[in-house]
């Protein structure tokens, strides 16, 4: 049920909370307890919110910065500030002060929303710098001097709401489908983050044709643990509101598992490492199991995987098939089912490309995937997949709207409403990247015969070695990681002879193979300098990637003593590797493999 059809964000709220009344439209835990929202105290609050901002100052066109973890409150923020006709900038919670107060200083934000007193401290700690910010508000916790309680903001509302009726409702109509609606800050894997603009057209564009193409219901239950500065999530929250689902969220990243165990939801959006540890985490304990139990699990997943690549490719299964593939699901995959609450119907996957071999085991588990791909800079669906519209390895097909073509150097290039209007203060990137009507997303990929897109590397990624090869390193980076003993790989070796890697451990389960091989060290940085560990880490590399061609093999390897960090600059808020900075500072460390 895909409600009615709303031009504006705005628009999109109020509709859908007329159309949609239900007791649990949100979700969340409150002192250990699962506790509900029903749509008419959503819509109040959101409401009083709204009015609220507005008689503190926030005027159409105005900046509110959002720094806060997934809760209700953010999305009654969102949409408050969306409803006033403000423009919403969210800010990552894992950002330094420094650069927290790049993002309120370059959108000019005059409101900020703080989740809690270790959110103000960030902005306190650069206020001085910031001259545009005038008020600082608090979701919970004592305000303190020169803050306002979000509760204050609501309860001035509900005033206001008495005094002047029909105010609210006037904000929603003076807003245009052609206003700025939100300002997101790029993750910036190549420099300080640039800020997309996007209008209430662009997302409401995305968020119908998405509608169109995908089976959402309200009766669906989609669990949030994805930041909400996230553009994937931020979209994917409009979309279940607009048809009506029910949002439940995360206690945390770490609570996931738990929590959709508790939740039992219908829909997660996520990026592929969950899907990752979840497949490693399957892994060790079959591998933990009896001898039977691997045969049997061995069996199963052999017998899911033939069901799955019949009905994958719109082939009915054999009745025989059939009968073995519902004995491997009582037996090995509903228990594994179970832990997803037993109700997934899609679990959606954006972000980075997934790989082949993750998806088809998934789909042999009977856990749907439906990957797709996008940009912030398109709001951010461009492509998409469906229960008879999907392929493994694919990132799926174009959505309602989108135009996609491949360059002659193999960029994929996108034209839709749901393109962006511009980066904020920014026309020299604009006009770079926003050429004849087309946006060059800076991704390498190909477009199959039945339109499935394909997607390679980054453009800008491309290994190029002394030989003359060109290398995408994604995709070997995304088969090492499947390893259960390595957390996190970079690829390297531009300009070299041939390939090598920087390997993060599984420390976990490196400490334990090492005691249980007695190989002696004193910490992590000392069991890293073994030769034994690099040389089983190179034999894990090698056993992860048997297909590739001799020239994308990897040769060497540095085994680094901790992850990548994003408080050094090494990886973005959405865990995207600056490789220019990685390679940078491990420079004595690459510069040793080649020696």
């Amino acid at each position: 049920m895909a409600g009615t059809a709303a031009n504006t964000l705005s628009r999109l709220f109020l509709d859908s909370c007329r159309a949609h009344k239900k007791p649990d439209r949100m979700i969340f835990k409150k002192i250990g307890t699962w506790t509900k929202m029903s749509t008419d105290e959503v819509e109040a609050a959101t409401r009083r919110l709204s009015l609220g901002f507005q008689a503190l100052g926030l005027k159409a066109g105005d900046r509110l910065a959002i720094l806060s973890e997934n809760r209700p409150e953010w999305v009654m923020v969102d949409f408050a500030a969306l409803c006033a006709g403000a423009v919403t900038v969210p800010v990552y919670t894992s950002l330094l002060p420094d650069q927290v107060r790049h993002i309120v200083a370059d959108s000019g934000a005059k409101f900020i929303v703080c989740s809690d007193l270790e959110m103000w401290r960030k902005v306190e700690a650069v206020r001085s710098a910031l001259p545009e910010l005038e008020r600082v508000f608090v979701i919970e916790g004592d305000p303190p001097a020169g803050t306002h309680a979000l509760s204050d903001v609501e309860d001035m509302g509900r005033r206001i709401e008495t005094q002047q009726p029909g105010g609210f409702e006037k904000a929603v109509e003076s807003v245009r489908p052609a206003d700025l609606a939100s300002i997101i800050y790029t993750s910036g894997t190549t420099g300080l983050p640039k800020g997309v603009m996007l209008s209430h057209a662009n997302f409401t564009s995305n968020v119908r044709s998405l509608a169109d193409f995908i089976d959402f219901r309200d009766t669906d239950t989609g669990l949030s643990f994805l930041p909400l500065s996230h553009v994937l999530e931020r979209t994917a929250t409009f979309l279940l509101f607009h048809v009506g689902a029910s949002m439940a969220y995360a206690e945390s990243i770490e609570a996931v598992a738990l929590n959709m165990a508790e939740i039992r939801p219908t829909i997660v959006v996520s990026v592929p490492r969950l899907f990752e540890k979840i497949y490693a985490r399957i892994m060790d304990q079959v591998m933990a199991g009896s001898r039977l139990k691997r045969m049997i699990f061995v069996w199963a997943l052999a017998t899911g995987k033939k069901r799955a690549a019949r009905t994958v490719a719109g082939e009915s299964v054999p009745p025989l098939l059939a009968l073995r593939n519902a004995l491997a699901k009582k037996i090995v995959f509903a228990k594994i089912s179970a832990r997803t609450g037993g109700r997934i119907r899609y679990f959606i996957c954006g972000g980075a490309h997934l790989s082949k071999d993750i998806m088809e085991f998934f789909y042999a588990l009977g856990l749907r995937i439906m990957p797709g791909y996008g940009l912030t800079e398109t709001s951010p669906v461009l492509t998409g997949s469906t229960p008879s519209r999907v392929r493994f390895g694919s990132a799926g097909v174009p959505i309602p709207g989108v135009e996609l073509r491949i360059a002659e150097d193999g960029e994929i290039l996108a034209r839709g409403p749901n393109v962006m209007m511009g980066y904020y203060k920014n026309e020299a990137d604009t006009r770079e990247v926003l050429k004849d009507g087309w946006l060059h997303t800076g991704d390498i990929g190909r477009l199959d015969e039945d339109g499935f897109l394909h997607i390679t590397d980054r453009k800008k990624d491309i290994i190029v070695t002394s030989g003359g090869k060109n290398i995408a390193p994604q995709p070997i980076e995304s088969l090492v990681q499947a390893s259960p003993y390595i957390s996190g790989a970079v690829v390297v070796g531009s300009s070299r002879k041939f390939i090598s890697a920087l390997i993060v451990p599984e420390f976990e389960k490196l400490e334990l193979l090492a005691r249980e091989r007695g190989w002696e060290f004193r910490d992590r940085a000392d069991l890293c300098r073994r030769p034994e560990v690099a040389s089983f880490l190179l034999d894990e590399v090698n056993r992860m990637t048997p297909g590739l061609a001799a020239y994308e093999r990897v040769k060497k390897i540095a085994v680094l003593d901790r992850d990548f960090d994003i408080g050094m600059g090494e990886v973005t808020p959405t865990l995207k590797i600056r490789r220019n900075i990685v390679e940078k500072k491990y420079a004595a460390f690459i510069d040793a493999l080649y020696d």
